[in-house]
């Protein structure tokens, strides 16, 4: 079962940045209704897309310093990072078809590079 990974302030450049793997990152906080809505999509995508996507999650409220870095405004924010670049962000609660597109999107474009 592959499950998002919890990631923090002090291992966010590891986990993330240097990630071979393009990263899907979860910014997301306990008290936040919207965050808990995506989390099963959130976790759903973690398993389809094993081996190609990792997923990770991140508590704003645990690791400020990140989420500002990433100027993250409101939550949930799904940031897509690729060769240590965040290239795209989904701010709001999306379907999982939604996020799922987006994926697909910029993984074709990871093949071709």
């Amino acid at each position: 079962m592959n499950k998002p990974l919890q990631v923090s302030d002090d291992n966010f450049q590891k986990e993330v940045l240097e990630s071979a793997l393009p990263v899907l990152v979860d910014f997301w906080a306990p008290w936040c209704g919207p965050c808990r809505m995506i989390a099963p999509a959130i976790e759903e995508i973690s398993q389809e897309f094993a081996g190609k996507v990792k997923v990770v999650k991140l508590n704003t409220d645990e690791n400020p310093a990140t989420a500002m870095n990433y100027h993250i405004m409101g939550i949930p924010t799904l940031g897509i990072f690729i060769n240590g670049k965040l290239v795209d962000q989904i701010v709001g609660a999306y379907p999982k078809s939604h996020i799922v597109e987006k994926l697909k999107y910029y993984l074709a474009g990871t093949l071709q590079n």
